[in-house]
């Protein structure tokens, strides 16, 4: 009796172990990242000039969206110039976007990016600090 319930026990942690490890995860197709490279600071003034770096890793390895038609918004941000999506390695995107600020009347700026793809796509977001607009 007792060699049953041991290999009843055993098949039961087996099957448990195999449904989690095939359970159905919930992954990004995309996970997007930014950096300040040039001008940082803890508060922006209206007129400050700001260069992001903007990472994207790709964690599918055939994504159907191509890298430009990542689509940036932004609020209290102009954007003064960008480079091109450069490859950096086989799932690893990087482009650089210079920015000036225009301010907003609660002092936040923010940067978004957004992918979106039948993988569920992606999104980055960056929130910097100025001197509210009057």
């Amino acid at each position: 009796m007792k060699t049953k319930l041991n290999s009843k026990t055993v098949i039961f942690f087996l099957v448990a172990f195999l449904s989690l490890s095939f359970s159905v995860k919930e992954t990004k197709a995309c996970e997007i990242e930014f950096e300040i490279t040039d001008n940082k600071k803890e508060v922006y003034n209206i007129g400050d000039v700001v260069v992001i770096k903007v990472n994207v890793v790709l964690t599918h390895r055939s994504c159907p969206i191509a890298m430009k038609q990542t689509k940036f918004t932004m609020k209290g941000l102009k954007v003064v110039a960008t480079t091109e999506w450069k490859q950096l390695s086989t799932m690893v995107w990087e482009r650089k976007l210079k920015m000036q600020v225009t301010g907003t009347k609660d002092g936040k700026l923010v940067v978004n990016a957004i992918r979106t793809c039948d993988k569920d796509g992606g999104f980055g977001s960056l929130i910097l600090n100025s001197k509210p607009k009057k």
